[in-house]
């Protein structure tokens, strides 16, 4: 799960979702506040109307039936009544002038006489209606799910004769309903959907640069990668078609300079094999030897120079070896024998001959200079790690990189016994970053030198496919 949150089609996909979650949960904010207003209009527009016919009625009926009227209009929501006073006392709370606007236009639109409005929420606690019994109130409660939030409506309207009609109600915001299973069975309908659909369009986006990933990392490792498809958004289409002409590029200069160095090495041993033989044709024996050893020296450069150039040697393929069983075999093979402190078993993708002759160079250096040479293996999570342990003198903390350089000798007598060209390490080096690792060395705190070949674990190999 950590792993699919990590990835880019993961994150867009959740962020989508969480967006489209917060859109739709203002969404239903507005529709509430919405729906709260839709219903108090209603309701507050149907006892304005309700009021203006009842003033109407007291207006132009006689004062017998008065009574009868009032009678006629009350009911457990609204009640009636005239007083010679008003009950509103104050109109700083009118609802902006709404209601009275109604009750104006509903008795006549040359209606001057005083109506005053009063509408204001009231404590949840009280019983929801002021004229209702008990049992209405218990059984209102149950129907509102214990929601109490009354709004009053209080009107006073001036009546001629100086009387005033009194109104008076009290509503409730109708709780919203919430069917659970609909709205559960809709949310995973349609997270599901979004995340199908979105899962879907990320892939035609991260499956390229996936891709384009594992390509760029084993050409590093200088394998053989084919050209990638231009597959997915125009952006990701350019970029595989750069990396592409890139891999092209590369490929096609490292042929060059390998073809090149392959001639010159062609050139240099002819004239070198003609000099080997006119030397032989030296009568002074201490010249003819001096010059057949010259000879011979120069062809053991050049065999040697050509050996580090194809040090890369990206024509062999990788392969799968438990490193334990590889190093065993590498001892066997080795005239000079070394220690070998087993590990854990490790499967990493090795070109064995390749990475045999690397091993072979520090651990014949960790034997010249050190006496003995102990190889153990490990890993650290990313990549399968080798190292080698000495007890020589070490090497001065400003020469561990130094001595990398080709044809760098920190040995002072400059004698090929001892000291060889100095391309040892060199083609080590070439060999463990041609695999995607490199090799590091550090002075050990007990003396000696300790070197380091890292080289990446295998990942999956089927992403190139998918």
């Amino acid at each position: 799960m950590r792993r699919v949150l990590n990835s880019l089609r993961g994150q867009l996909v959740l962020l989508v979702i969480l967006a489209l979650a917060a859109a739709q949960a203002v969404s239903l904010w507005l529709f509430v506040d919405e729906r709260s207003l839709a219903v108090r209009a209603a309701l507050g527009a149907e006892t304005a109307g309700r009021a203006a016919n009842v003033a109407r009625l007291i207006e132009e009926a006689p004062a017998s039936l008065h009574a009868s009227i009032l009678r006629a209009a009350n009911s457990p929501l609204v009640r009636f009544g005239i007083a010679p006073e008003p009950e509103v006392r104050h109109t700083s709370h009118n609802g902006n002038g709404i209601v009275e606007e109604r009750v104006r236009a509903l008795l006549d639109g040359n209606f001057s006489r005083e109506i005053r409005v009063e509408l204001h929420e009231v404590d949840g606690a009280e019983l929801p209606l002021p004229h209702l019994d008990q049992e209405m109130a218990v059984m209102h409660r149950e129907m509102m799910r214990g929601h109490m939030s009354a709004i009053e409506l209080n009107l006073s309207i001036a009546l001629s004769g100086g009387q005033w009609l009194n109104v008076g109600t009290r509503f409730e915001r109708p709780p919203l309903q919430w069917p659970v299973y609909s709205t559960l069975t809709f949310a995973l309908s349609a997270g599901f959907i979004l995340v199908v659909v979105f899962w879907f369009l990320m892939s035609r986006l991260t499956g390229p640069l996936r891709r384009l990933s594992v390509a760029a990392d084993r050409l590093g490792r200088g394998e053989d990668v084919a050209a990638l498809p231009a597959v997915g958004p125009r952006e990701v289409q350019d970029l595989t078609g750069a990396f592409n002409r890139m891999q092209e590029r590369l490929t096609r200069f490292v042929a060059d300079r390998t073809r090149l160095l392959a001639a010159l090495g062609h050139d240099l041993r002819s004239p070198l094999t003609a000099m080997r033989v006119r030397a032989e044709f030296v009568d002074e024996e201490e010249t003819r030897d001096s010059l057949i050893s010259s000879i011979e020296e120069m062809q053991s450069m050049v065999d040697t120079v050509l050996a580090f150039a194809r040090g890369v040697a990206v024509s062999e393929p990788l392969e799968m070896c438990e490193l334990g069983e590889f190093l065993k075999q590498l001892r066997a093979d080795m005239l000079d024998r070394f220690d070998l402190h087993p590990g854990t078993a490790i499967e990493v993708g090795l070109r064995p001959n390749t990475i045999r002759r690397a091993l072979r160079n520090v651990i014949e250096n960790a034997l010249r200079y050190g006496g003995w040479a102990r190889v153990g293996y490990g890993h650290d999570g990313k990549n399968a790690l080798i190292t080698v342990a000495d007890s020589g003198p070490g090497i001065p903390e400003e020469d561990l990189e130094r001595v990398f350089d080709p044809f760098l000798r920190l040995e002072a007598s400059r004698s090929l016994e001892t000291g060889g060209y100095g391309l040892g390490l060199s083609i080590a080096r070439t060999i463990a970053r041609a695999h995607g690792g490199d090799i590091t060395l550090t002075n050990r705190p007990d003396g000696g030198l300790l070197a380091t070949l890292a080289i990446p674990l295998a990942g999956d190999e089927t992403e190139l496919e998918t």
